[in-house]
């Protein structure tokens, strides 16, 4: 079964938690702290594999979690990183952030075109530190240490587009699978009935020690850009092939269908799905030449391709950017033309590869991209003055903080208002409006502020903060 789009939950692994020990050994009374850290959580990652062919493995399996780390030890023992997941997909795989909720697709991720590619899609817990990283000049034996943060977990979206050459298109029933079968080792469904292809076929195309890559797409119909007969999920994988293979039917097939017409028709179609794959190169392909007088349907196909393309060109044929329309009769049956149309698509292959190479720059670095931008949306924080006296600070780099802290412990909770401070939370609070003694929440930990940026006297004067991070 060809499975191209599934949706799947993934949660990376929580990190351990740190140890709060001291040193006991004998003839060493004061040997201080020795608490070890926790180990960080696994990742989840996401990897491009040139085995796979689609995403079946997905489709009844929708949850994925990492492992997560171990708490550290005394005698500054820390403990082991989880193991991280790796969800292999096939090479030209999407991902997407995904909100099951409402349905819809969110930021794009990255986009695996390279066999091997990666991205950490989220990222495991840290781990908790152990007290031996509290000792200051003040503070000798600090009784705290923090708990682990737990890990991020989210709805991804994974939608794979085929990695081909050129692709065949065009209306149902034209002979597409009978013209791969011919030019390529790949095997589809044939019969003489529409929609008999209903997945993607990819077949590889041997000609003068060359090869290039065919993908066969089930048959478009008119509205295909807005779904209709799944257009938009067949139409995705064409968008990565840099030549279109346009397969008209010379015969009409049982339909009598006007193969004008349907060229007219697909090419709306394309134009209105997306400007880009209306502008690819295209060589028109007029198959079952074997079953009618082709000559009078070349000249209308002719007139057509050309009036097109002298549109492109504002009417001047002698433009530099004027291409000749390629049109070419075949039969997938007997091989009428089909040696000739195998050597000029393989040759503007060639071409394209190489203008491609010219013009596509490196590819990005989705791991780092994704990672930088999941740092700066940690260090954001909102401050919502939710009226009478209480404010709300909500931020992924703050929440942190008060998870990791022991609140049993007075230590560890006069240490997490330092790190507040020294984040700005206090400042950003003050400037919110926020006085002595007001209710602040942080997840569903409440306290009372209380800090120097306001003086007894004017509690709107600036000072020094309290809160910090």
């Amino acid at each position: 079964m060809f499975i191209d789009q599934v949706h799947i939950h993934v949660k990376a692994g929580d990190g351990g938690a740190g140890c709060m020990s001291f040193r006991r050994e004998a003839y060493v009374p004061k040997g201080g702290p020795d608490g070890g850290d926790g180990g960080d959580g696994g990742d989840i990652i996401v990897q491009a594999d040139p085995s796979l062919s689609s995403l079946i493995e997905y489709r009844f399996k929708h949850h994925f979690k990492a492992e997560r780390g171990t708490h550290g030890k005394g005698s500054k023992m820390n403990g082991s990183r989880g193991e991280d997941r790796i969800i292999k997909v096939p090479v030209g795989t999407q991902i997407h952030a995904y909100d099951d909720e409402t349905k819809q697709s969110g930021e794009m991720i990255a986009d695996l075109t390279v066999a091997g590619e990666k991205v950490i899609v989220v990222k495991g817990g840290q781990g908790g530190r152990g007290n031996v990283h509290f000792v200051t000049s003040t503070r000798r034996n600090p009784a705290f240490a923090e708990l682990g943060e737990p890990a991020e977990e989210c709805w991804i979206e994974l939608t794979m587009k085929l990695m081909a050459d050129a692709a065949l298109i065009g209306m149902p029933s034209v002979g597409k699978s009978s013209l791969i079968a011919t030019i390529s080792a790949a095997r589809p469904k044939i019969a003489d009935y529409p929609f008999t292809t209903l997945v993607p076929n990819l077949g590889v195309v041997s000609i003068d020690y060359d090869s290039f890559v065919v993908a066969d797409v089930p048959g478009l119909i008119e509205g295909a850009s807005e779904g209709r007969g799944l257009g938009t999920e067949f139409l995705r994988h064409i968008e990565r092939s840099a030549l279109l293979l346009h397969v008209l039917d010379a015969s009409g097939s049982w339909e009598e269908r006007d193969p004008v017409e349907d060229y007219r028709i697909i090419r709306a179609e394309l134009e209105q799905y997306s400007d880009d794959l209306a502008n690819r190169p295209e060589i028109v392909v007029l198959n079952k030449a074997d079953l009618v007088d082709t000559a009078p349907i070349m000249a209308a196909l002719k007139a057509e391709l050309t009036e097109r393309a002298m549109q492109k060109v504002g009417g001047n044929e002698f433009s530099p950017d004027y291409q000749e329309p390629l049109l070419f009769a075949v039969s997938a049956i007997t091989g009428q033309g089909i040696d000739t149309l195998l050597r000029t698509a393989n040759q503007l292959v060639k071409e394209l590869r190489i203008q491609a190479a010219a013009e596509q720059p490196e590819t990005p670095a989705y791991e780092q991209i994704w990672e930088y931008r999941r740092k700066e949306r940690d260090r954001e924080f909102t401050v919502t003055n939710l009226g009478g006296n209480v404010f709300r600070v909500q931020g992924k780099a703050v929440e942190r903080m008060v998870i990791q802290t022991e609140w049993e412990n007075e230590e560890a909770i006069a240490y997490l208002q330092r790190r507040l401070e020294r984040f700005g939370v206090e400042k950003a609070l003050v400037a919110a409006g926020a006085k002595n003694g007001d209710e602040i929440r942080i997840l569903r930990r409440a306290f009372a502020l209380q800090t120097h940026l306001l003086s007894d006297e004017d509690e709107e004067t600036e000072g020094e903060d309290i809160l910090d991070e």
